[in-house]
């Protein structure tokens, strides 16, 4: 799933950097995180109340490649969320999202303020725009259970969602987690007025949709959510080109090693490996050091 740039359209896209920090992280307003994060868990129990956890991360390197920003909150029952935005292909984000539920479970325990037997309930929660998992569902849980998959513990709890994987029209929008979901491929997309949904007129949804609204910016703030769609786009592209060069010199390696092991002729490697027969001939003349 791609976003780009689009001067025609009403609002700012709700997954770019810009869009994610104006709504998820709009502390005047919490009405659309509280109500976000309650359908984002699939929790019947309303959050009447959130703080954000701005320490949260102290002295955790924040990358920006492939645009994700991480947002950190408490609810009033103590629970912790933790919100990753993905734009870009990422191969180790699993890792990261259980980097940082870690982290949060050390603090917790260094901190002294909690015994081993009451910890606070821990929800990482990683929205992607692209694909990652070998699953159709585009909303995935995961928690620590046995080898027949019974629940062993559900303190930690990490829940991926892959936008590219929900294709509901808004005909088929039914639960607030598929407002949302909608709500975050589409909203960019919007030209005209009539092409709102009839669902977006509820009081969560307008909140958002408000701070989105491209007319109620100001000059600079239209210019600094240019910069940093440009800068995404950027970030993206380079991404994407630091992942194709090492897919490439991982397969010049494998080619290599045939090479290096005999068993094989050059037509059998370049087939088993799916490269051009030039490409096999190229390595195998190479110069060695």
């Amino acid at each position: 799933m791609k976003i780009e740039y689009n001067p025609d359209a009403l609002f700012i896209p709700l997954i770019s950097d810009y869009g994610f920090k104006a709504v998820f992280g709009n502390e005047q307003n919490t009405l659309f995180l509280r109500k976000a994060l309650q359908a984002l868990i699939r929790s019947e129990t309303p959050i009447r109340e959130v703080t954000f956890d701005k320490n949260a991360f102290e002295g955790i390197l924040k990358d920006s490649r492939g645009g994700y920003f991480d947002l950190s909150c408490v609810d009033e029952a103590g629970t912790h969320f933790i919100v990753e935005m993905q734009l870009g292909d990422q191969a180790d984000f699993l890792q990261r999202m259980k980097f940082y539920a870690l982290h949060r479970l050390d603090t917790m325990v260094q901190r002294g303020r909690f015994g081993y037997g009451n910890l606070s309930r821990i929800y990482c929660i990683g929205i992607l725009a692209n694909n990652i998992l070998p699953y159709a569902d585009y909303h995935t849980v995961g928690n620590l259970r046995n080898e027949r998959g019974e629940l062993l513990d559900e303190q930690l709890t990490f829940i991926v969602i892959e936008l590219d994987k929900f294709n509901r029209t808004e005909t088929d929008v039914q639960t607030d987690l598929d407002k949302l979901l909608y709500t975050m491929k589409t909203i960019h997309t919007v030209q005209e007025p009539t092409q709102f949904p009839a669902f977006w007129t509820e009081e969560w949804l307008q909140v958002a949709i408000d701070e989105l609204s491209k007319r109620n910016m100001t000059p600079e703030e239209r210019f600094a959510y240019v910069v940093t769609m440009s800068n995404n786009a950027e970030a993206v592209r380079q991404e994407k080109k630091r992942t194709e060069q090492a897919i490439s010199e991982a397969k010049a390696e494998a080619v290599r090693r045939a090479l290096r092991g005999g068993k094989l002729n050059v037509e059998e490697i370049a087939e088993y490996n799916g490269v051009p027969v030039d490409y096999v001939l190229k390595l195998k003349n190479e110069p060695t050091a």
